[in-house]
């Protein structure tokens, strides 16, 4: 039975020690379980926690938490890390020569040789397709909704090749379901969820400015680009300035959210409050030469993002 215990062979350089794929999945399936980053789950909740935001700003503008909202954050669970596997397999196979030259990167599934381009393709549909088949139980709007984020998904692999922004478009995309999440619920899209939006996005700015950082002497040889290139030393400020941004748009979309209730925005607030300060936490201990620091930052903003999903659940009931 030694086929079912832990490969000393392919695990992924940057991911959690002694991660659940790495000692108890099957040694056929483990590579496709780290292609789709199952063995690094943060990505995962990153994706995850707008729709949550969505969910409950939605909930709390319309005074109308119900049952189907448990289903909707329970879905877009599943939906997050099927569609962030679906999106990671797409990202390595269209980077699989870049990643193949850069020291994080080339222990992955595809350029270290495991898993072949067909077979990896294949696989994207398959999560593509069960991620479908919960997108379909959201409604017809949230299902256009769903399908219009693919082309987001498809162009952010390429963007690091053709702006300094790329950290853009991955909020573009990682952020989609804040609005996924409102129109679930309410059936139409309007501004607060815009607003929450825009407010992950410079959220994504900041705490992949923080990841990119890790890269930056590979991405310099072979040519890739990123904020954190762009930014250098003056990546402190920069992150001010997204750290900002992210604040003001989340408590402007919980004003214009307008809750029913005084008592209710005020504990809202509350969430942006502390996600800030976590933010400012991270900004006092960022050190950009320090590989393990910036992994540990960057993986801290799982806790970040969950502050406001505490405080906007404790405000739908009131």
């Amino acid at each position: 039975m030694s086929h079912n215990r832990k490969s000393p062979e392919g695990q992924v350089t940057d991911a959690v020690k002694n991660n659940w794929v790495d000692r108890l999945a099957p040694l056929p399936v483990q590579p496709y379980l780290r292609l789709s980053r199952l063995d690094r789950p943060i990505g995962t909740w990153l994706l995850y926690i707008p729709c949550v935001w969505g969910v409950l700003l939605a909930a709390l503008y319309d005074g109308n938490l119900q049952l189907w909202d448990a289903w909707l954050i329970l879905a877009c669970g599943l939906g997050a890390s099927l569609m962030r596997g679906a999106g990671c397999t797409w990202n390595d196979i269209t980077d699989r020569n870049f990643d193949a030259q850069v020291e994080r990167t080339k222990s992955r599934p595809i350029p270290s040789g495991r898993i072949t381009i067909k077979k990896a393709a294949l696989w994207m549909m398959v999560q593509a397709a069960f991620a479908f088949g919960l997108l379909i139980t959201f409604g017809p709007v949230a299902i256009i909704f769903g399908i219009a984020s693919l082309s987001l998904v498809i162009i952010y692999p390429f963007a690091k090749r053709f702006t300094w922004w790329p950290q853009i478009f991955l909020g573009l995309a990682f952020n989609w379901g804040a609005l996924l999440g409102w129109v679930a619920h309410t059936g139409s899209l309007d501004w607060p969820a815009v607003l929450l939006y825009f407010s992950g996005i410079a959220w994504t700015l900041f705490y992949d400015t923080i990841y990119a950082h890790q890269d930056t002497e590979d991405d310099a040889l072979i040519g890739l680009r990123s904020t954190a290139r762009l930014f250098g030393d003056k990546t402190p400020y920069w992150l001010t300035v997204f750290l900002v941004l992210t604040i003001f748009f989340m408590i402007s979309a919980l004003l214009m959210a307008n809750p029913l209730q005084s008592g209710a925005l005020a504990v809202g607030i509350l969430g942006p409050t502390a996600f800030g300060f976590h933010m400012l936490w991270q900004l006092i201990r960022l050190n950009i030469k320090s590989q393990d620091t910036l992994l540990t930052l960057f993986r801290a903003n799982r806790e970040a993002g969950l502050l406001p999903v505490l405080f906007f659940a404790i405000a739908t009931m009131l």
